[in-house]
C-alpha cells in the first residue's frame, strides 16, 4: 500500500489523461479478452493464456513506460530527435527490403534474440514529430529561409512519406497530414506549406499508381466506392464489421457474446470497435468516442498552456497523432473510409505499437507535467509581487515563440 501511494505522489502531469488511459487500457483487456476467442482456436490455447501471456503484459508494460516517459524532461527528445531520424530512415528502407510481409506488405522487423517484430512506422511516428518540433523551434527566426529551414524540414517530411507509404498509405497519409498541422502552428509560410503539399502530392501519386501495392489501393478503394459491383471476397471485412455494427443496438449484447468475431479477420486489432460497438451497442461507442475527444481537448489546454515552444509543438504533434489515428480506426469500422490496418490506440492488441503509443502518451504527459510546475512556481513568484506587477503578469500576452 506504502508503495503504490508514493508512486501515486510521484505521478504527475494532467490527472484526465491518466483516468483516460486507465479507461482505455480497462476496455483494451476486455474487448481483446472477448475478440480473441477464434485466434485462441487457431493457435490451440485458451483465451486466458492469450491474454494473460501477450496482452495483459504489454498492457502493463505500456502504463510502466507511460510512467516513466512522464518523468523524463521532455527536452531530452529535443536531444536525440536527430538521432533518432538518422536510425529511423535506414530502418524504413530495410523494412522495405528485407522486412517481414503480411497481405504483401513488408511493415515489420524481427529484433534479434527476443524475436519480436515492430513495425517501424510507429517508431517513424515518434522520430518525425519529435523531429519537426525540434526544427521547427530552432529556426523560428529565420523560419522562412528556404536553404536552412525549409529544405531540411520538408527533405525529412516528404522522405518518411514515400518511405512508410511504399508498404502502409494510411499510416503515411496521417503522419503527412500531422506534419502539416505542425508546420501551420511552427509559423510556415502558406506559400512554402503549399510546396510541401505539392510535393506530399507527386510522391502519393507515384505510390498509388507505380509502387508495388498499387493494386491493393486500387482495389479497397474501388470496394468502398462501389462495393455493388465487387466480389464478395472484396468486401468481406467491411461486410462483417457493418453486421456487428447493425446487431449490437443501443446498448449492446453484452460482454462476451459477439458473433462476429468469428467471422472478422482482425476482431482484436483493425476491427476492434466493430465488437465493442456490437457487445456495448451505442452506449459503448459513444464512451470511447468521448475518451478521446476529451483526451484531444486535454491535449490542446497543454498545447496553449506550454511555456516553451518545443513543449507545445511536441504535445500538439503527437496528440493529433493519437486522436487522428482513434478516428481513422473508427470510421473504418464504421464504413467511412476504406479498410485499412490502422489499429486503435491503447484499445487494439498489439505488443510493440502499444509500446510507442504509451511512449507518446508519455511525451505528453511529461510536457504537461512542465506546464503544472511552472504553473505553480508562477504563482508562488507572483504572491510575493505587488498588485500592480501582479496585474501585468495576469493581463501580460503570452510568450513569443523561441
Amino acid at each position: 500500500m506504502g508503495t503504490v501511494q508514493a508512486l501515486l505522489e510521484k505521478t504527475k502531469g494532467d490527472r484526465w489523461i491518466w483516468l483516460i488511459i486507465i479507461l482505455l487500457s480497462l476496455i483494451s483487456i476486455f474487448a481483446v479478452y472477448s475478440a480473441t476467442g477464434t485466434l485462441a482456436y487457431k493457435q490451440g490455447k485458451t483465451v486466458e493464456k492469450i491474454l494473460l501471456t501477450k496482452h495483459l503484459i504489454f498492457v502493463v508494460m505500456g502504463i510502466g513506460m507511460i510512467y516513466i516517459a512522464h518523468l523524463v524532461d521532455y527536452q531530452y527528445y529535443a536531444g536525440i530527435s536527430k538521432i533518432l531520424m538518422i536510425i529511423t530512415i535506414p530502418l524504413l528502407f530495410y523494412t522495405l527490403v528485407f522486412g517481414t510481409s503480411l497481405n504483401d506488405a513488408s511493415r515489420w522487423v524481427k529484433i534479434p534474440i527476443i524475436g519480436l517484430t515492430f513495425q517501424t512506422s510507429d517508431l517513424a511516428k515518434l522520430a518525425l514529430i519529435t523531429f519537426l518540433a525540434r526544427m521547427l523551434t530552432r529556426k523560428q527566426e529565420n523560419i522562412k529561409d528556404v536553404k536552412t529551414s525549409f529544405i531540411p524540414i520538408m527533405g525529412s517530411v516528404c522522405v518518411v512519406f514515400v518511405l512508410i507509404a511504399l508498404a502502409n498509405l494510411s499510416t503515411a497519409l496521417m503522419l503527412f497530414g500531422v506534419s502539416i498541422l505542425l508546420l501551420i502552428i511552427g509559423r510556415i509560410s502558406i506559400k512554402q506549406i503549399l510546396v510541401v503539399c505539392a510535393g506530399g502530392f507527386v510522391l502519393l501519386m507515384f505510390v498509388v499508381f507505380l509502387g508495388p501495392r498499387r493494386e491493393t489501393y486500387k482495389s479497397r478503394v474501388n470496394s468502398y466506392l462501389h462495393p455493388e459491383k465487387q466480389h464478395s471476397d472484396k468486401t468481406y471485412q467491411a461486410d462483417q464489421a457493418k453486421i456487428a455494427l447493425a446487431s449490437g443496438g443501443i446498448f449492446g449484447k453484452g460482454p462476451g457474446n459477439s458473433t462476429q468475431r468469428n467471422f472478422l479477420p482482425h476482431p482484436y486489432s483493425d476491427f476492434i470497435f466493430a465488437i465493442i460497438v456490437e457487445e456495448y451497442g451505442l452506449f459503448g461507442a459513444l464512451i470511447i468516442i468521448v475518451l478521446y475527444l476529451v483526451l484531444l481537448y486535454r491535449c490542446v489546454r497543454i498545447v496553449t498552456q506550454s511555456p516553451k515552444a518545443f513543449g507545445a509543438l511536441l504535445a500538439a504533434g503527437l496528440s493529433f497523432s493519437l486522436t487522428i489515428q482513434a478516428f481513422a480506426n473508427m470510421a473504418v469500422a464504421v464504413g467511412l473510409g476504406p479498410v485499412t490496418g490502422v489499429p486503435l490506440p491503447l484499445v487494439s492488441m498489439g505488443g510493440t505499437s502499444m509500446i510507442f503509443t504509451s511512449i507518446a502518451f508519455g511525451i505528453i504527459l511529461s510536457v504537461s507535467r512542465d506546464v503544472e510546475e511552472n504553473g505553480k512556481k508562477g504563482l508562488s513568484e507572483d504572491l510575493t509581487k505587488p498588485a500592480s506587477k501582479m496585474n501585468k503578469v495576469i493581463v501580460g500576452e503570452l510568450p513569443a515563440m523561441t
